[in-house]
């Protein structure tokens, strides 16, 4: 059976494979079928992006699909970048582009007040029906990047219960504790239970 990703980054459909690697099916991404549109995330919260990606995608391929949407939320700016982290220094930026924004917004901030959070949603689309999940990671925005494992905020979000950056942490080590890892294995519940109806 095939499952359809509905992301063309590849850092993310790596994550996303390990998380879901023993399920018995075909992974396919956005990237691997190239006339499908980009989906513009429009929508003011990250369960409303994240279904109208599935949905879309979903009704476009006729495949089971899964889109996801993640924001870091960071307490000290009342929430901000959120859902628009991925585009926080505007259109087309770069991942060193919005830490070095967001550095420049925390600059002033004292480490008792840099606590963040990273928050999931998935959503599942299969049969016009959509499921959602979500996943949280608690840390700390940290003063400068640490970690090579350079993929959005990474580099600057600090777990204390592991002493790293996720850009510090292996791929098993940032899964294990990450709102992704969280939200997928989440969501793998509901696919496991497609699976068996579906087969």
């Amino acid at each position: 059976m095939k499952l359809l990703l509905a992301t063309r980054n590849r850092d993310k459909v790596r994550e996303i494979r390990s998380v879901l690697a023993d399920l018995n099916v075909e992974l396919l991404c956005a990237a691997d079928m190239p006339d499908l549109p980009e989906v513009e995330e429009d929508a003011d919260t990250l369960e409303g992006n994240a279904i109208k990606k599935a949905l879309t995608l979903h009704q476009l391929t006729g495949l089971p699909t899964l889109a996801d949407d993640t924001g870091l939320e960071v307490e000290a700016l009342g929430g901000v970048p959120g859902v628009y982290s991925s585009r926080y220094a505007g259109p087309g930026a770069t991942y060193d582009d919005n830490v070095q924004k967001l550095l420049q917004a925390m600059r002033d901030v004292p480490t008792s007040r840099r606590q963040a959070q990273f928050r999931t949603v998935v959503a599942f689309a299969h049969d016009g029906n959509v499921e959602t999940v979500e996943g949280v990671c608690r840390g700390v925005i940290t003063t400068e990047p640490r970690g090579s494992n350079n993929f959005g905020y990474d580099p600057i979000f600090f777990v204390p219960e592991l002493g790293k950056t996720m850009a510090e942490m292996t791929l098993a080590e940032k899964n294990r504790i990450s709102h992704r890892g969280k939200a997928f294995r989440e969501i793998k519940k509901n696919l496991t239970n497609y699976l068996s109806r579906s087969r």
